[in-house]
């Protein structure tokens, strides 16, 4: 069974784009590359027809998981409507122990980037906002620690 990708349209088109550059361009570039090593001095301790063969595997594999993430895509609403609650799409205002605002939209593991302010709803931070209202004061276990936050405001 497969696992449920959660996605806003903008990750979805991501992915179908980089499905799009595999598929299109990097895989005959990778037979252009397996097919000139086998030129140059056939398929046995061959080190160039090794790499390609490698990069030829990663790239399928590659292809198939992203297959597999946007056909289990589920898509997340952003921004209809402001929710009382913390879910995935919502961008959250919260404090954190030494008074500072952090802002944080949530989204599912593939599209997580924390750099971004982007947090997956499976990590410790994102699973302990989600379903918390303005207000709420939640722990999440970081692994530098207890990490306490008090929601501030939800978009």
């Amino acid at each position: 069974m497969q696992k449920e990708t959660f996605l806003t349209p903008e990750g979805l088109e991501k992915l179908k784009a980089e499905l799009e550059h595999l598929q299109s361009v990097r895989r005959p570039q990778v037979a252009e590359q397996i097919h000139r090593a086998k030129e140059l001095g056939g398929t046995v301790d061959n080190a160039e027809y090794d790499d390609a063969k490698n990069e030829q595997a990663f790239v399928e594999g590659r292809i198939l998981t992203l297959e597999s993430m946007i056909k289990s895509a589920t898509l997340i609403e952003e921004g209809k409507s402001p929710s009382k609650w913390v879910k995935l799409g919502s961008k959250v205002t919260v404090r954190n122990q030494d008074g500072e605002d952090e802002h944080y939209t949530i989204v599912g593991s593939v599209e997580a980037g924390p750099s971004e302010g982007k947090i997956s709803n499976e990590s410790p931070v994102g699973s302990a906002l989600l379903g918390k209202k303005v207000g709420a004061e939640v722990e999440a276990q970081v692994p530098g620690g207890t990490l306490k936050l008090k929601v501030v405001a939800i978009e």
